[in-house]
């Protein structure tokens, strides 16, 4: 089941500073940051210490709404006017890859649907019409 869609804001190593600036300016209240540094250490993909301190995801309460929001990786590209995701957040794993799917028509993959260290079934994906999508999936248990 889709539990919601919500905007989702890169940010360009000022994700911190955001966070706080939104959580005043839209009385949010913060339900977490996670940084790069935070991720389980790869040998794989050595982590630069530029990127350490940068925000990998946090999320936002505002009424019952969420604003989520990430660094971009460093050397990745930043660009003006495409600084807004959307999120889409469900409760099932095969019904996130269904979705995925679906947006994938005419579009193409970002990131594969895949389990990460924050979801059982995450990608990313951009449809036909340039919009970028991620798809998160959330299992309480």
């Amino acid at each position: 089941m889709i539990l919601g869609v919500h905007a989702y804001l890169r940010m360009n190593g000022n994700g911190k500073v955001a966070v706080a600036f939104y959580e005043k300016a839209l009385e949010a209240e913060n339900l977490g940051v996670q940084t790069y540094g935070e991720l389980p250490e790869n040998p794989e993909f050595p982590l630069p210490d530029e990127a350490k301190n940068r925000v990998i995801h946090a999320q936002l309460r505002i009424n019952n709404t969420f604003l989520m929001l990430s660094d971009t990786f460093p050397g990745q590209p930043y660009e003006t006017g495409s600084q807004v995701d959307v999120a889409i957040l469900l409760n099932d794993v095969e019904k996130s890859k269904q979705v995925f799917e679906r947006l994938l028509e005419g579009g193409e993959v970002i990131m594969p649907i895949q389990e990460t260290p924050w979801s059982p079934s995450y990608g990313q994906v951009k449809d036909q019409f340039g919009i970028t999508w991620q798809i998160s999936t959330i299992v309480e248990g």
